[in-house]
């Protein structure tokens, strides 16, 4: 399980609006690769993460994306904390 901190401000880059049918940017690249990459190695899918993350300014670290990769691969549920600052 990982676990950020994502600005107030930024939180929609990484969360769904509610009131739309769509996810939020980060969410969206995730549940993509979720089914397009499943079982494809770790480091075919860290660089596809690595620009989503860099385009929604969250805070992912090169062992956060790691991790989301290899749930990716294995087919493994991921769990992600999100602490939202002021």
């Amino acid at each position: 399980m990982g676990e950020i901190t994502v600005s107030a401000r930024h939180i929609d880059h990484l969360l769904p609006d509610l009131s739309g049918s769509n996810g939020a940017p980060y969410q969206r690249a995730y549940a993509e690769r979720a089914v397009s990459h499943r079982g494809r190695p770790v480091a075919e899918i860290v660089p596809v993460f690595r620009q989503a993350a860099d385009r929604t300014l969250l805070g992912f670290t090169g062992a956060d994306l790691v991790e989301q990769a290899g749930t990716i691969s294995s087919g493994a549920p991921y769990e992600l904390r999100v602490r939202a600052t002021g």
